[in-house]
C-alpha cells in the first residue's frame, strides 16, 4: 500500500513535469514588447474626508490623505532576477510627491525592491514585518519599525495595523524567520486595506470584523505558479475574501505587470469581472489605470 504522503509527492512531481515554466513563460517573456504608458500625474488637492489612490503597478500603490503620502510595496524594477517586467510603471519615480511613510508587506523580490527603496528613502520611517529590518536598515530611512500580526502603530494621526495573510515571507530559500502580511491604513475614519500577497483563508472574515476596511486592494493574479503552492488567490477567491471583509470598494492588483505564473496576463481581470457579476457586486469593483490618481 502506497503511503498517502508519497502519493501526494508523486502527484506534485507529475504536475511539475506537465508544464515547463522556463520554456512556456520565462523565455517567451524576453521577446514581448513592454506595454503601458508612464503618466505625468496631477495629484489632487484633497478635501477633509477624501483619499486618493494611485496604482503604480503590480502591488505598488501611493495612498494619499489630505496630510500624508504613503507608499506601499514600491517597485520600479524592470527585472526580478530573471523575470522581466512586461508593463511599465504608471509614473516615473521622479514624479512622486514627497513620501512621508513606506509600508512593506513582505520580503519577496516583487514587493521589497531595495534599489527602489534606496531611491525613495529620505529620512522618513519605513514599516516592515518582523524579521525584515536587516533588508532595509542601510537604505537611508530615518527608522525601521517592525510589526507582527495585529500590531498597531500610530504615526502623525495615522493608525497602521498589520494583518494576517496566508503566504510566506522568505527572501531566500533558507529564510525561516521573516514575517508577512497586509496593512490597514486609517486616517480620520477612512480605512484602506492592502492585502499584500495571500491565498484565500478564513482570516479575511476576522480582518473584516476587527478592522472594517472600506477600500480593499486585493491581489487577483499569479494563481497558477510553477510550484503549485497555495499562496495566491484567483479572482473568484478574491471576490469571496472581499465579501467576507464586508468592504465597500474592491481595487484589483497583483496582475498584468510581471508574469509570475502560467495564466495569461489578461486572464485575471476577465475572470474577476465574471466572478463579480456572478456575485452581484460588479458595482463594487473599481479598476485603476496605472499612474492615474483616483479620489475616493
Amino acid at each position: 500500500m502506497t503511503h498517502p504522503k508519497r502519493k501526494k509527492e508523486k502527484k506534485k512531481a507529475t504536475r511539475w513535469n506537465e508544464r515547463n515554466f522556463i520554456t512556456e513563460v520565462l523565455i517567451p517573456s524576453f521577446f514581448v514588447r513592454k506595454s503601458g504608458v508612464q503618466q505625468r500625474p496631477v495629484f489632487p488637492t484633497l478635501k477633509p474626508g477624501q483619499l486618493a489612490l494611485t496604482w503604480i503597478g503590480h502591488a505598488s500603490f501611493l495612498i494619499q490623505t489630505p496630510r500624508h503620502n504613503i507608499l506601499v510595496d514600491p517597485n520600479w524594477a524592470n527585472w526580478l532576477i530573471v523575470i522581466r517586467r512586461l508593463k511599465r510603471a504608471g509614473l516615473s519615480i521622479n514624479d512622486l510627491p514627497n513620501i512621508d511613510l513606506v509600508l512593506i508587506t513582505h520580503a519577496h523580490f516583487d514587493h521589497l525592491n531595495r534599489r527602489t527603496l534606496a531611491a525613495i528613502a529620505a529620512k522618513q520611517p519605513i514599516v516592515v514585518p518582523a524579521g525584515v529590518q536587516n533588508l532595509v536598515h542601510d537604505l537611508g530611512f530615518e527608522r525601521v519599525h517592525e510589526m507582527n500580526w495585529w500590531d498597531e502603530w500610530h504615526y502623525r494621526d495615522l493608525k497602521i495595523t498589520f494583518t494576517p495573510a496566508k503566504h510566506w515571507g522568505a527572501r531566500v530559500l533558507t529564510d525561516r524567520h521573516r514575517g508577512y502580511g497586509g496593512f490597514v491604513v486609517e486616517f480620520e475614519g477612512r480605512k484602506v486595506y492592502h492585502c499584500g500577497d495571500s491565498a484565500y483563508f478564513s482570516g479575511f472574515r476576522e480582518i473584516g470584523r476587527r478592522l472594517a476596511p472600506e477600500i480593499a486592494l486585493m491581489p487577483i493574479g499569479a494563481y497558477e505558479p510553477p510550484s503549485f503552492r497555495d499562496v495566491h488567490m484567483g479572482p473568484e477567491e478574491a471576490v469571496r475574501a472581499f465579501q467576507e471583509l464586508k468592504a465597500k470598494t474592491f481595487v484589483p492588483m497583483h496582475f498584468g505587470t510581471y508574469r509570475l505564473s502560467y495564466e495569461p496576463m489578461h486572464e485575471p481581470a476577465q475572470r474577476l469581472m465574471l466572478a463579480g457579476s456572478d456575485a452581484g457586486m460588479l458595482q463594487n469593483i473599481r479598476f485603476l489605470i496605472e499612474g492615474m490618481p483616483q479620489v475616493f
